[in-house]
């Protein structure tokens, strides 16, 4: 069959166009710009990439179109598509249809962790012998690829809320049909299609319907948005997780945990245990750990195997991702866009790095949410554990966060309008033993590879002189 997939280049589809390639279709497909590290991915499978929306690329018809969400009526290809009469499918109802169907889904949805868990949980089942598919927005260290098809029963899916195509404007989640399905969290995000909280709890709670009695939901203990899902009703078993303990409501929880979470010991029902030392740190990834560790055991995984594994995690790209060590300046590309992701992610660190450590936190302001100014109000106080702030407004931007700088105090934060102001400003006050996090939903313009080199070469010529 050949397939031909609209909108490549973006995490998911790119991973479906490797998971069909595996399974012997021939796959070619078309984005805006084509760009790694997704093209690089395609191209290593040998998949022809097309870019741009020009119908001439229809010819000759392939057997399906697989269209990706960011597509709309109006785009060319897509208005040629329906005037061809030509057939089409959505990424989420290909996925289900070819890939997942009579297989073991482990699906992780929530708003935060859910790269991170897939990620950990994938990496568990491999470690155990487990030849799991998998298909995850982000890139494991582990993998080097973001999906796989698999040999084994299981396949690990992170369940994405964004809706599924321009005809279908449920989650994608509500395709996967989930066996195990882990609730990270369930907070008021992706403004740009949502009108409010109610509105992605409604589609959470579609997804609940579609795990069978036989299955396993795992879901966060104490949040009250996805207690509020639950309580639509649920008709699946309940098994509850917390980083910390001890919490009364959770079956899972951690227990003789290090300050910055890279040493904890995970107890289950029952009273199983087992323990976990990483490189990871912050109570987020010990509640991602967690949540892995009871979809495996699910999975037939033993706890103690499981936390064996998480031991030897390498973590996955632009989570916290050390970019370099220019000088002893600690570069940092991480993906947190979203305010509680952003106050996380700092407080780990700080917990990791100790009071006296300076922290320059670099936030980009691009997710559309962010763009809209959703999180005006929370933005501030996310960045309580920064010493220095330097915030991206670029010219996608509706608001004017001016008082969101105002609010953390001009000794510690300013505004700047592009990446190269940012990168000045950087290798102006950035002293050896600072560390440096670049957090952005997008590629920040390059700006954590620009940045490390940057500093690498101001601290050299300066050396010289």
């Amino acid at each position: 069959m050949h397939i031909h997939i609209l909108g490549i280049c973006g995490t998911f589809m790119g991973g479906l166009a490797q998971l069909a390639a595996a399974r012997g279709d021939r796959v070619t497909g078309a984005d805006a710009g084509v760009y790694p590290p997704m093209s690089d991915q395609l191209a290593a499978a040998g998949i022809e990439l097309t870019e741009g929306w020009d119908p001439a690329q229809l010819e000759p018809a392939p057997d399906l179109v697989v269209v990706g969400n960011a597509l709309s009526r109006g785009n060319p290809i897509v208005e040629a598509v329906l005037d061809r009469g030509l057939r089409f499918t959505s990424g989420p109802a290909w996925l289900r249809e070819h890939v997942l169907q009579g297989r073991h889904v482990l699906a992780i949805a929530g708003t935060h962790g859910k790269t991170s868990t897939a990620s950990m949980l994938a990496h568990v089942l491999a470690a155990n012998g487990v030849d799991a598919g998998f298909l995850i927005g982000g890139v494991p260290q582990g993998f080097g690829v973001s999906a796989r098809l698999g040999t084994a029963d299981a396949f690990v899916v992170e369940a994405d809320e964004y809706d599924s195509a321009f005809f279908d404007k449920r989650s994608k989640f509500v395709h996967y049909g989930p066996r195990t399905l882990v609730l990270n969290n369930l907070e008021f995000d992706h403004a740009d299609i949502f009108d409010d909280l109610a509105a992605i709890q409604r589609q959470f709670h579609h997804l609940v319907r579609t795990v069978p009695g036989t299955g396993r939901i795992i879901t966060r203990s104490g949040d009250a948005a996805l207690e509020a899902v639950l309580a639509q009703g649920c008709w699946t078993p309940l098994e509850r997780f917390a980083p910390v303990q001890p919490d009364a409501g959770a079956d899972w929880c951690a227990v003789e945990r290090s300050a910055d979470g890279s040493r904890f010991t995970v107890r289950g029902p029952g009273g199983v245990r087992g323990a976990v030392e990483w490189d990871l740190i912050g109570e987020h990834n010990v509640a991602n750990g967690i949540a892995a560790v009871a979809a495996a055991r699910h999975a037939g995984i033993a706890v103690a195997s499981a936390c064996a594994a998480l031991s030897d995690f390498a973590g996955v790209r632009r989570r916290l991702e050390v970019r370099g060590r220019p000088h002893g300046i600690t570069v940092y590309d991480d993906f947190a866009h979203h305010p509680t992701a952003i106050a996380t992610t700092l407080a780990g660190l700080r917990a990791r790095v100790g009071a006296d450590s300076r922290i320059v936190a670099v936030v980009d302001l691009a997710s559309n949410t962010m763009r809209m100014g959703v999180h005006a109000g929370t933005l501030a106080g996310a960045l309580a554990d920064a010493d220095r702030v330097l915030l991206h407004a670029g010219p996608g931007v509706q608001w004017d966060p001016r008082p969101v700088v105002a609010c953390i105090g001009a000794d510690r934060a300013i505004l700047l309008r592009d990446t190269t102001a940012i990168a000045e400003a950087v290798r102006a006050e950035a002293e050896p033993g600072d560390h440096v996090v670049l957090m952005s939903n997008g590629g920040f313009g390059g700006l954590p590879q620009a940045l490390t080199e940057r500093l690498e070469r101001t601290v050299d010529a300066s050396a010289d002189d």
